[in-house]
Parts: C-alpha cells; sequence; structure tokens
C-alpha cells in the first residue's frame, strides 16, 4: 500500500473538547491477524511503527506460544496517558504507556473479550466480555479484575456518559441495549433493538444520542441519551461496522463504515437522518474515530491493512497509510508523544500488503470475498461468504485443482467466514494462460455459486 504524505490536523474524538492540531498526536489501530498496535502518525500521515504484542497468525499456535492472540478492541484513559488493547483469542486485557508505547499491566478475563473503555473518572475499566454474559470490571492500577456485571449474551461494547454517571452497553447475541448505573453497576434499563449483533457504539458530540450500528442487517439504530428511547433506525448497508461523527459549517454529520460495499456513508444528524455523500474507500472499512478540530475522519481497512484520511471539508480521501493485517478498532489520541517523530519501542511494520479478490455471483444469489496475505511460500486466504442457503456446506476451489483448499459451513442466515492455508499466488501463476485461473465457490457436490480471478 502505497503512503502518502499529507500535512494534516487531528486530534482525539468528536466527544471530546475541540484541541489544537499536533504532531504529538496518534492514530492507533488494533490488529487482529498480526497481533500488534500499528501507531501512525496524522500530523505526516505516516505509519511509525508497531507494538508487538504477539506473532502474526499462523505462528499462534504451539502450546508453549505466550503472546497475544486476535488483538481487536481498543480504549484509553481521558488523560490519554494509557491505551488499552482487547485480545480476544487470549482472553486479555494489555495496558499500554502511551508516552513509551510500553505494556505496563495485563488482566486476563473471560471467554473472547471484545471492546473496553475507562469509566468518566478513570478508576475503573469496564470490558465486555462477548463470550460470555458479563462486563469485566477492572482496577487499572492494580490490573486486576474487581467484579463482575451481569447482563444478557453477548455484551458487544460499553461507553460512559461524561457526567459519569450512566454506561450504554451493546449485544453481539442479544437484540437489547442495556442501561447501566455507573455508581452501582446495576442495570436500570434494557432497549430492545432491530438485530441482535452490534459492535459498535459512539455519543453525538453533545451527547445527546448514542448511534449504534448493526453489522448484520445494515442498519444505525439511534437512541436519545435523555429519553432512553429509540428514536430512528437508519438502513445504511451491507457490514455495517463502525462510525464517527465530525462538526462540518455548524452542522454535525455521521462517517458510517460499510465493509460491504467499501464505502463511508455520510448522514446528516437532525430529525431526519439523510445520505449526503458516499465515499469509495479501500477494503472492507471497519474503525473509524474524528479529529478533535474536525478535518479529519480516519478510516481502518479491515482487509486492506491499513488506514485511510478523510477531509471533511470535502468528503474526500487524502491519504492512505499501510499498516497491520487486519485492522479491527481504531482510535484518535492528541498529544501522547514525547516528539513529532517519536518510536520509542516500535517495531517496523512485519507485514506486506493484503491482495483482495472481489466474488461475483455465478447465478442469481449470494455475496463474497477473499483476502489473500503472504505468509512466506504459502498464504492464508479468508474468506467472507453471504446471502447464500443456510445450514449448507460450500467449498472453495482454485483453477482446475481437484479437492478445495477449504469447506465451510453456512449459518442460520446463510453466512460463512474462515481463514485457509494454500498456495494461491502459485496455483494462479501455473495456471494456463488460455484458461485464466480463478476462485470457485461450489455447494457441496454441486457447481459454482461465486467465481473470482486471482
Amino acid at each position: 500500500m502505497k503512503q502518502l504524505a499529507l500535512a494534516a490536523g487531528a486530534a482525539l474524538c468528536c466527544a471530546c473538547a475541540v484541541a489544537a492540531t499536533s504532531p504529538l498526536d496518534r492514530v492507533y489501530t488494533a490488529d487482529q491477524n498480526t497481533n500488534t498496535i500499528s501507531v501512525f502518525s496524522p500530523a505526516s500521515n505516516t505509519l511509525l511503527g508497531q507494538i508487538k504484542l504477539g506473532n502474526a497468525r499462523p505462528d499462534v499456535l504451539s502450546p508453549l506460544y505466550r503472546g497475544e492472540i486476535n488483538v481487536h478492541g481498543l480504549g484509553f484513559s481521558p488523560d490519554h496517558k494509557t491505551l488499552i488493547a482487547i485480545s480476544n483469542g487470549s482472553n486479555s486485557v494489555t495496558f499500554i504507556d502511551t508516552a513509551t508505547n510500553k505494556v505496563k499491566g495485563k488482566t486476563y478475563i473471560g471467554r473472547s473479550p471484545h471492546e473496553g473503555f475507562f469509566t468518566a473518572d478513570g478508576k475503573e475499566v469496564w470490558v465486555v466480555v462477548r463470550g460470555e454474559d458479563y462486563i469485566s470490571v477492572i482496577d487499572p492500577v492494580t490490573f486486576k479484575e474487581t467484579r463482575r456485571i451481569q447482563t444478557d449474551l453477548g455484551p458487544g461494547m460499553v461507553q460512559f456518559h461524561p457526567d459519569g454517571k450512566l454506561a450504554f452497553a451493546v449485544s453481539s447475541f442479544t437484540p437489547t441495549v442495556d442501561i447501566i448505573d455507573v455508581a452501582t453497576h446495576t442495570i436500570i434499563k434494557r432497549i430492545s433493538v432491530v438485530s441482535p449483533f452490534s459492535p459498535f457504539l459512539q455519543f453525538t458530540p453533545d451527547f445527546s444520542e448514542i448511534w449504534m450500528t448493526h453489522k448484520d442487517v445494515g442498519k444505525v439504530t439511534r437512541i436519545s441519551t435523555k429519553t432512553l428511547e429509540v428514536t430512528g433506525v437508519i438502513d445504511t448497508g451491507f457490514i455495517t461496522n463502525h462510525l464517527a461523527f465530525a462538526k462540518v459549517g455548524g452542522e454535525v454529520r455521521a462517517y458510517v463504515t460499510v465493509g460491504g460495499e467499501n464505502a463511508v456513508k455520510v448522514y446528516s444528524t437532525g430529525k431526519e437522518a439523510r445520505l449526503l455523500a458516499t465515499i469509495a474507500s479501500g477494503a472492507l472499512p471497519h474503525g473509524a474515530w474524528t479529529s478533535d478540530d474536525n478535518t479529519r475522519v480516519y478510516i481502518g481497512l479491515e482487509n486492506g491493512d491499513g488506514v485511510q484520511v478523510i477531509d471533511t471539508a470535502t468528503n474526500k480521501i487524502v491519504a492512505t497509510m499501510g499498516g497491520g493485517q487486519a485492522p479491527q478498532a481504531l482510535v484518535y489520541l492528541s498529544n501522547v508523544a514525547a516528539s513529532a517523530d517519536d518510536r520509542a519501542n516500535l517495531a517496523p511494520r512485519v507485514n506486506q500488503d493484503a491482495h483482495n479478490i472481489q466474488l461475483k455471483p455465478s447465478g442469481t444469489g449470494g455475496k463474497g470475498f477473499m483476502v489473500v496475505r503472504n505468509l512466506g511460500v504459502v498464504d492464508a486466504i479468508e474468506a467472507f461468504l453471504y446471502q447464500l442457503k443456510p445450514d449448507t456446506q460450500y467449498d472453495i476451489y482454485i483453477s482446475s485443482q481437484a479437492a478445495p483448499i477449504g469447506s465451510f459451513r453456512t449459518n442460520a442466515m446463510g453466512m460463512a467466514n474462515g481463514t485457509m492455508i494454500g498456495p494461491v499466488r502459485a496455483a494462479a501463476a501455473n495456471d494456463n494462460a488460455a484458461s485464466p485461473a480463478t476462485i470457485s465457490v461450489k455447494e457441496a457436490g454441486g457447481g459454482a455459486v461465486l467465481v473470482g480471478a486471482p
């Protein structure tokens, strides 16, 4: 991925006070496949390096392996001095000093945690344990779990109103939002929403609403923080991931990453949200965060292995920065570095760029795409399959090879996702030039339903 240099103002999130642009600001991504945190300078739009929390896939399977697996979620303290990284494969929360990029503590909690955040006063860290049914509360000084807050199955993310009184927790398995009294650690209300899968929520700049994404059905729900009721639902698109807000020309706009369309959609935030623009992005946009001065929105590319920068005045992408593999969460922190080009305790980029393959239906149905990442003599091939028959086996073939490189069974919604290991580039190179290389997704015992060219 080509890196473009562009001087750009940047800072923390739209939910914080406006601050001047500083070369000491940083953008961070949680890189799920390389188990790194990529650290970017928004002033120069460059990757400064990576914080290595574990080995890159697939080198995480040894019984003696001690590193983190699936570095996925990010949160930070109110004073910006601590970054937390949640790894859902190793069930850990890693505490990182933003001034030095050093790990200062680690907490192991329950199965498959997803996201975490500090309370408004900075005295507790709440981490949703998505593979179970509670929020783990951690002391950020001792790094010890102090209590658990019971929820329905699969809490997906939690955020705190700045008045310190209420927390809002969405779910990845249950179509509800939990409203939690922070002081007593008790749920005071549950709000029903349109689907059971929400990976992300964010406050509007004035904290009057939360907006939450529904990845499974491609929607965004708006909830009033005053009435604690749903105020609207927006149809946003296939694989709606994260969102961020920016104030542009006196109006607040919402920037929503729509992974299945490789787009960021911009909405008004009045009583009736209107689609204002659709910005074509790199492969599978995921995480999103806004600069303090509202001039930039930063987008992580899950299948593009990097970050793109949107100029909010023009809704144009003005820079692309290569980073770690499969970035998930993305945050922007202001005034955290010791110097403009500080690279203390950062490693050089450990990975190469990804190669994306769009799968097209050969008949009347189905969607899909694949991303291929070089592992040396072989490749890691991640498949994303959608809108196929439910509870059905599908096999993936490269060119005319007799055996499939992988097989997947769809869930009740006709979706499947997984990783295979194989020589995609070698197979493509050795294929007969008169018969171009293809990737085929076939129903077990049947013909191809999706095809693509590597």
